[in-house]
């Protein structure tokens, strides 16, 4: 199997309900792994990617998250709706997908 160019993190973690901080696994991250997957593995990409379930990568109130690299983009608020975007826009084309983002404020 030849290395992968691209590694996506799905943040899966989840914490009890009522937590402060909330959890990218209270908003269907385990289903949005499994989006990434199916995508990946539909359009043929198992030796251009590979996607991997995470536990808290922060900043929870803005997930789930999703972070790619080589690259380090991190996106926020990702649903299963915007797996074919970020597939196509960023891991065969290259180029991030800009409205999901994470603003750089959130680092300050």
């Amino acid at each position: 199997m030849p290395k992968p160019s691209r590694h996506i993190l799905v943040c899966t973690n989840s914490r009890p309900p009522g937590h402060p901080r909330g959890s990218c696994g209270e908003k269907r991250s385990p289903e949005l792994l499994m989006s990434f997957m199916m995508e990946i593995e539909s359009k043929g990409l198992f030796q251009k990617a590979i996607v991997t379930g995470t536990q808290c990568i922060g900043p929870c109130g803005m997930g789930p998250i999703v972070i790619v690299y080589p690259e380090g983009t991190w996106y926020r608020g990702v649903t299963a709706a915007d797996v074919p975007e970020i597939v196509q826009s960023h891991i065969v084309d290259g180029k991030p997908v800009e409205r999901l983002l994470m603003p750089e404020e959130v680092w300050g």
